[in-house]
Formats: C-alpha cells, sequence, structure tokens
C-alpha cells in the first residue's frame, strides 16, 4: 500500500472521529478570549519579541479583530495598524491554491489536469512522471522533487523560466506519489501551469478571481507593489542582540509559493471566503467542491511536533487533528526576517492570522495556540510560544554551527594552496550555468549564476579547498569550494557546495 493511499484511510478514520473532538464555539467565549489575545501581543513587542504584529481573527463570517502592534520598522516611528502590509511567505501557498480553485470551479482547469497538457514544456527527471503529473500532485508536495530543488538556482539569480526549466534535471528524491517533499520550485510549476489556459501571467489571474472580487486592495504577487506601498513592514533579524532591517527579500521566482504581499485586513477577507466554502457577502465566487479539494489530507507529515496533532498536506494547505478539532493551516517564513501563519478551525467557523516581522520566532504559532486554548477551554494549557522560538531557532542555528565547527580551522599543518594559476578559469554543468574563477586584489573570487549575477571571495582553507559565504540568509554560515587538480597541476572541476544539495554541484573546466 502506497503512503498516498494509507495517509488517506488514517484520514478517513481520523475524519470519523472529529465530530467526538471538536466543541462548539459560542461568540461569547471568542469575545472573551480577544482581550487576553490583544494583552499578549501587546506584551510580546513590549519585551522586544518582535519588531510588529498585525493579527485578524474571523468567526461566523465577521471580522471580530483587527489590530497592529508595534513598529513596521525597528527605530522608526510608522506603527503596524490592521492595514499595514506584510509578506507573508509561505502562507502564499494556501493563498495559490484558493486562486487554483477558482480556476477549477469555472472549468478551466482541473485538480487533476496533466502538467504535459498544460505546459507541455515541463520535464521531471524521469519520463513517467512527467507524462503523468497533475496540478494536485505539485500542490500535494508529492511529485518526487526533492525539497530543495531550484532553490539553488534562485538565490544565484536565474529567472522563474530557467529554474522550473532545469528541475528536469534533478533526481527525485522519492517514486513518484509515494512521498512527501515540500517545494517550492514544485508549487509554483502547478500553480503557473494551470493558469496556462488563461493566456494570462498567474499574477493576474489571482488579481481577477480572487483579490478583485475579494476587494483585498491591498494585495499583490508582485514585489514592486509590495515596495511601492507606504504602509508595509520590513523584515528584521536579530543583529547584536537587536532587531534590525538590513535584508530585503524578493520571492518573486517562487511567486506562488512565496510571494503574496497582504494585511490583517485583506486576509480576514480571504479567511471569511475559505470558511464560507466559496462564498462572500452572500455571492459565490469560487464552486465549493473545488475550494473543498484543497482540504483533503492527501500526505502524511507525522506529528505537531508541539501538540501532538496528527497532520496531513492536502493542496496548500496542512491539515491537523489536534486538540481543538479539526484545524486548516499553513505557516510562512523567511529566514531574512518575517514570520507568519494562517489557522482555521472550520466546524467551529472560526481563523486568525498573525503576521510579525522577524526571524527566527515561534511568536505567531504561540499566540494563535494560546487563543485558540482560551476561546475553547478558557484557559492557556503552557507557554507555546518559548516551545515554539525552541523549534525555530533550532531550523538553521544547528546548522550553521555544524559548518561553523567544521571549517572552525584549517588542519594542523595545513596544506598550502597551489599558484592561483591553477585554479582559474571557467567551470559549467547544465544545472548550474557557468562558473568563473579569477585572481583580483584579494585574492581569489567565484563568479556563478547567469552573467556572473553571484560574486563571493574565496578564503583559502587547505590546499585545494577554499570558503566562501553565499547565503544572504546566513550570512555567518561558511560553505566550501572543492578543486580537483588533474596531472598538469590544472583544476578538473570545481565542486560549489551550496549547490550541491542534490548532487548537481560539481561544474567542469571549459577551458
Amino acid at each position: 500500500m502506497n503512503t498516498a493511499i494509507r495517509a488517506g484511510l488514517v484520514a478517513v478514520l481520523l475524519l470519523a472521529a472529529t465530530p467526538l473532538l471538536a466543541r462548539p464555539l459560542d461568540r461569547a467565549a471568542v469575545m472573551a478570549a480577544l482581550p487576553k489575545l490583544e494583552e499578549l501581543a501587546r506584551k510580546a513587542v513590549a519585551e522586544g519579541a518582535v519588531p510588529g504584529i498585525g493579527i485578524a481573527v474571523v468567526h461566523r463570517d465577521e471580522l471580530v479583530f483587527l489590530k497592529g502592534f508595534g513598529l513596521r520598522e525597528a527605530g522608526k516611528p510608522g506603527v503596524v495598524d490592521g492595514d499595514t502590509v506584510f509578506q507573508i511567505a509561505s502562507a502564499s501557498k494556501p493563498v495559490s491554491a484558493t486562486v487554483v480553485a477558482a480556476l477549477v470551479g469555472r472549468g478551466i482547469v482541473q485538480w487533476e489536469s496533466r502538467i504535459a497538457d498544460l505546459d507541455p514544456g515541463f520535464q521531471l527527471f524521469e519520463p513517467y512522471p512527467t507524462a503523468q503529473l497533475t496540478v494536485r500532485d505539485l500542490f500535494a508536495h508529492r511529485s518526487g522533487l526533492p525539497g530543495s530543488a531550484g532553490n539553488d538556482l534562485e538565490d544565484i539569480g536565474y529567472s522563474r523560466e530557467e529554474v522550473l526549466h532545469r528541475l528536469r534535471l534533478v533526481p527525485p528524491s522519492s517514486s513518484f506519489r509515494a512521498g512527501y517533499a515540500y517545494s517550492n520550485a514544485g508549487i509554483t510549476e502547478g500553480a503557473i501551469a494551470a493558469a496556462k489556459p488563461t493566456g494570462k501571467p498567474w499574477e493576474d489571474v489571482a488579481e481577477q478571481l480572487l483579490f478583485g472580487p475579494l476587494g483585498m486592495s491591498a494585495t499583490s504577487y508582485r514585489t514592486a507593489d509590495f515596495l511601492a506601498r507606504s504602509n508595509r513592514s520590513e523584515l528584521h533579524i536579530k543583529l547584536d542582540g537587536a532587531w534590525a532591517a538590513k535584508i530585503k527579500r524578493d520571492p518573486s521566482v517562487q511567486a506562488p509559493a512565496g510571494a503574496v504581499s497582504s494585511s490583517p485586513r485583506d486576509l480576514a477577507r480571504w479567511m471569511r471566503l475559505v470558511l464560507a466554502g466559496g462564498s462572500f457577502d452572500g455571492q459565490r465566487l469560487i464552486a465549493a467542491e473545488a475550494l473543498a479539494a484543497t482540504h483533503v489530507p492527501l500526505m502524511a507529515r507525522g506529528s505537531n511536533p508541539l501538540t501532538g496533532g496528527a497532520s496531513f498536506y492536502g493542496l496548500g494547505w496542512n491539515v491537523e487533528f489536534g486538540r481543538h478539532g479539526l484545524s486548516w493551516g499553513h505557516a510562512g517564513a523567511f529566514s531574512v526576517g518575517g514570520r507568519t501563519l494562517v489557522t482555521l478551525y472550520p466546524e467551529s467557523d472560526i481563523g486568525i492570522v498573525i503576521l510579525t516581522n522577524a526571524f527566527p520566532t515561534g511568536l505567531p504559532e504561540g499566540l494563535a495556540d494560546s487563543f485558540f486554548d482560551l476561546a475553547f477551554d478558557g484557559a492557556i494549557a503552557k507557554d507555546w510560544t518559548a516551545g515554539w522560538d525552541r523549534l525555530y531557532a533550532g531550523l538553521f542555528g544547528p546548522a550553521i554551527a555544524a559548518a561553523r565547527q567544521l571549517y572552525a580551522a584549517p588542519p594542523v599543518p595545513a596544506t598550502p594552496a597551489l599558484p592561483d594559476a591553477a585554479y582559474l578559469g571557467t567551470y559549467a554543468n547544465d544545472y548550474a550555468g557557468s562558473a568563473a574563477v579569477w585572481a583580483g586584489p584579494g585574492g581569489l573570487t567565484l563568479a556563478v549564476g547567469p552573467g556572473g549575477a553571484r560574486v563571493y571571495p574565496l578564503r583559502h582553507f587547505d590546499r585545494d579547498l577554499f570558503l566562501y559565504f553565499p547565503d544572504a540568509e546566513m550570512p555567518d554560515k561558511p560553505s566550501a569550494i572543492r578543486f580537483a587538480i588533474r596531472p598538469d597541476g590544472k583544476a578538473a572541476s570545481i565542486n560549489i557546495e551550496s549547490l550541491d544539495d542534490n548532487g548537481l554541484g560539481t561544474l567542469r573546466r571549459l577551458d
């Protein structure tokens, strides 16, 4: 029995049990929980947990809470309010699933439509998955694409078209439809392909079918639109113990997977639409069946790391069976400085969206879990934020620490490098394209990406191994470049560690 079928059977059993877990939630309980939610948010900002927070809560098709807390940018006077626009990162995925549901409801495409029919130029590594791959497969993260596929190409400056084209070179991480691997590139291709029959760009389709009809006037997939907003929040990371807005993030390459910018007010309208099964203010905007398909649990994800709830992935949505019953949700994060969360309890007709402008932090989950405890039980079960903070701090901390330790100091005695001439030259492979190594006043330099878009100084470590720092999101994490030397004393190839997650980081000398 394959993983998808087994997950579906487990989900059916859990769905059957859900009415026993779900409890009625009246308006009085919700309203009683809101002042405490506000108190927790104010306290978090006052204590420096994040510079700013935007929150919206909807219940029974009404907006019952809309507030902002703190600053849009640390050290500057602009305050967050309910109309402040945030970059919501991977919380974009359920928004994109809603857009595709609108296409499905209009008969323009189906969840079972094959990508080979919609976008014939797209290929996976193997012919059978390429021929059978559907929109549903990509939105459920079950295509076989490794989770990191394409992210490295985006990092070095390739366009969306080039990233998607080169996915055909990436070996699968699992058999087709048998494994779950969270893939930004996969969601992106699923959305782009679904929009192809319209003849319009994805960004225009989203505006026409979702943002416009819902009155989400502050919402867009275009980074340029976000930057044009005066009431927008910046991204923050910790520097010397203080939050600082130092790095920008343009996620346009993976727009359907991570480029939505929106306000709490706009996202409240979207939550109302989803909870109402595709209707808004008495008007049907999306066919109920098309939207309901996004919430069917398809791929098992294990358990929620803090609550223990059984967790699955639907189509752009996490589907969870936890202590308060069935929930739909999704988190988002930019490690350059943003954290977001949307959580809906459909049987209780309630939802919350929490947008923050800092990373790492578990505050969105902490606030949401605390609020739902208050609404359902009248008391907070535990310090959820502390637990989620530890989890998010651990996402990157160990990887950085391991790299630092590995490259903390050269071996003793270290082997000197060969003369610079041994390493200079141009190298290439079909996935990464070309890379050049040249000598400058400060030593060797590596240039990668289209037209040498990314340039990294190299620091000698030992013999033919050099270090560089390629990740703007983790600027203190070292990575390695290794030269393989041929008998004539020149490098035959280089292995670029940051491009080698899927074994595609070795480039051969061209000159």
